[in-house]
């Protein structure tokens, strides 16, 4: 990491001059974002961007977009995940594609006027989301964005192949969301900022008994900026008999230029390849 918090890597073959075959990943989240660059012909990953602890992330995106050279690549296909307080998810039986408007009376939020719909494969509701304004304009306006997720998607994505009762969490420096599922099948999902490691617990602990998650049964697999021996990894240590650092690259992706890095750090940025 620089002094922004911030780390590029670069596969050295990738010329980006001559690059006419490259999807482009973006996760967004409360307080980071990152991206990844794969190579469609190879599906190599050949650029990876991340930047942690943003106080304006709509701001340090911008201007990182005005001078990445990288992003100045016309892609294939554009996928973001973002981060949004207005996320509804309506069980199909019940959820109505003519009257949309009526679901987003119950956003918390003042955001854009354009609504987003996302089914994911294995799930039995449709979630209905909005973004704040800026984010909204800025990725339409540099990148067209072939299809806009909601922060859930990747995660959720990553336990439609966690057999049992699962709980996920998914961390940023601040933040960490959280998914418990059965067989796939969401069962609870949420995303919480945290100060220090005695806040995540108290949220773990919150979890834990409002939602009787039994310790014992109830698998657990982390990925993002998470590793052995830091405090929220004891704090999880404590409780779990077994944690699982969620590495799976289901799409076979050629990711070597993460060797040096710990393998569960972008597991959810590339999970993105997988949302339909």
């Amino acid at each position: 990491m620089n002094s922004k918090n911030s780390i590029l890597l670069v596969d050295p073959d990738f010329d980006v001059s001559s690059a006419d075959n490259c999807d482009l990943l973006i996760k967004i989240t409360a307080d980071n974002f990152s991206y990844a660059i794969v190579d469609g012909s190879e599906n190599r990953l050949v650029v990876l961007y991340d930047q942690q602890e943003c106080k304006n992330v709509a701001a340090a995106l911008n201007d990182v977009l005005s001078d990445d050279q990288h992003l100045a690549i016309p892609f294939k296909t554009v996928k973001a995940s973002v981060y949004t307080r207005n996320s509804i998810a309506i069980p199909n039986e019940f959820f109505d594609a003519e009257n949309l408007n009526t679901y987003a009376k119950f956003f918390s939020k003042e955001q854009s006027e354009q609504l987003h719909l996302q089914n994911l494969a294995g799930q039995d509701f449709t979630t209905i989301f909005n973004l704040d304004d800026t984010m909204e304009a800025l990725l339409k306006s540099t990148f067209g964005i072939s299809k806009i997720y909601d922060h859930m998607a990747p995660i959720l994505v990553l336990s439609s192949i966690l057999p049992e009762k699962h709980l996920i969490l998914d961390f940023t420096v601040g933040t960490f969301t959280a998914v418990l599922t059965e067989a796939g099948k969401l069962i609870f999902e949420n995303c919480y900022e945290t100060e220090d490691a005695e806040e995540f617990k108290y949220y773990l602990l919150l979890m834990i008994q409002q939602l009787e998650i039994d310790t014992k049964e109830t698998k657990i697999s982390v990925s993002g900026i998470i590793h052995e021996g830091d405090k929220k990894f004891d704090a999880l240590n404590h409780y779990f008999s077994e944690i699982v650092f969620n590495t799976t690259n289901a799409n076979k992706l050629d990711n070597r230029i993460l060797d040096n890095m710990p393998s569960q750090y972008y597991s959810s940025l590339l999970a993105l390849q997988l949302c339909e």
